[in-house]
């Protein structure tokens, strides 16, 4: 079996800061609706899809684990102009119909966790079917850790695909690409000779749980710390090439203390195990794992919805989709796949 996991908010509301910035907030939902549609309908069109994952997201656990975890988001809407929250507004309620839509008039699985993040609900579904193979749909580089031989990545932003074997663009071509200090993956040219870093998305994680998460407000477990080591100090690099021996490297790295800007003391390890229970997505609690899993069980699709396509067409001429209606037989196909496949019960007790 192979799924198709839709980062769903992630695709919706990133759609809208690519739209040309003089459109009216009409057209803006529209290309939102459309990129968020045919970003799965390119995958299932290239790769094949047995069935569709819309995960939603809840209000996350992590707020009560870590109190500044997404706080400067607050504070950014909080920072917007009178139209700027109007049109906020109209992208919520328009997200919403498309969700509502997708849970009633498909066959595809709308799964949403009351207290965890869409990143958990992909995260659990690849672990609750780990014989199958998973394309993520999503912008967010956060899922770069989750690439597997059997799980892949698909930014249908910039229409690249990551895989294990490295990134391609639109056209299959192999790219190159590097791994800034702060975990950006900075994506080149084509290069057919290109080789990816060996285990280049545990690096990716290591770094991140290393370097913190401006975006969501998680802050580094040792600020300053070099990629590179001296004669006098090491690096990220050595601990890295040192965690499954947990020597000489790795202690040396993790049992430093340092500073904050409130002159409290802290240690490395600490910090790091902190930035990796918010950060990898397989280390979430147990407790946090289970409620997860059951989101999923309950929420699986196994309906038999008839007439997906004529529903599909109403839901276009709603909001004056001409573009995507014209793909309708396609869109309409995976629409249609309700869920056939099995859970690992196994995964009821909690790996990680």
């Amino acid at each position: 079996m192979r799924y198709l996991l839709i980062d769903t908010s992630n695709m919706f509301f990133r759609a809208r800061h690519q739209a040309h910035r003089a459109a009216d907030t009409w057209t803006k939902l529209g290309f939102a609706l459309h990129l968020t549609l045919m970003s799965a309908n390119k995958v299932a069109r290239d790769l094949g899809a047995d069935h569709v994952v819309f995960a939603l997201e809840g209000r996350s656990w992590r707020k009560d684990y870590y109190k500044p975890y997404k706080a400067n988001r607050a504070v950014a809407r909080g920072q917007m102009s009178e139209s700027e929250a109007e049109e906020d507004k109209l992208f919520w309620e328009t997200y919403d119909e498309l969700t509502k839509y997708l849970s009633t008039k498909t066959n595809c699985s709308v799964v949403r966790c009351a207290t965890a993040e869409a990143d958990d609900v992909i995260a659990r579904w690849i672990a609750l079917h780990p014989q199958d193979e998973h394309v993520i749909v999503s912008s967010d580089s956060d899922f770069v850790q989750l690439i597997a031989p059997n799980v892949k990545l698909y930014n249908g932003i910039n229409d690249h695909l990551f895989s294990v074997a490295g990134v391609t663009d639109a056209k299959g071509k192999n790219l190159a690409f590097s791994i800034e200090s702060n975990s950006k993956i900075k994506v080149g040219k084509p290069d057919a000779n290109f080789v990816p870093p060996v285990d280049y998305q545990k690096w990716v994680l290591f770094l991140k749980c290393m370097r913190g998460d401006p975006g969501d407000n998680v802050f580094s477990a040792y600020p300053g710390v070099r990629v590179k080591g001296t004669k006098n100090q090491v690096g990220l690099t050595e601990a890295f090439e040192d965690r499954d021996r947990r020597g000489y490297a790795w202690n040396n790295l993790m049992l430093q203390r340092w500073m904050d800007h409130e002159q409290v003391e802290r240690k490395v390890l600490d910090d790091y195990e902190r930035n990796r229970t918010l950060i990898d997505l397989t280390a979430q609690p147990d407790d946090i794992k289970a409620v997860v899993d059951e989101a999923i069980r309950e929420q699986i699709s196994h309906r038999d919805v008839g007439m997906v396509g004529v529903h599909f067409m109403r839901f276009c001429g709603k909001y004056e989709l001409t573009k995507l209606s014209d793909y309708a037989d396609a869109i309409g196909r995976w629409l249609n796949e309700t869920y056939k496949g099995v859970l690992d019960d196994r995964s009821k007790t909690h790996s990680g």
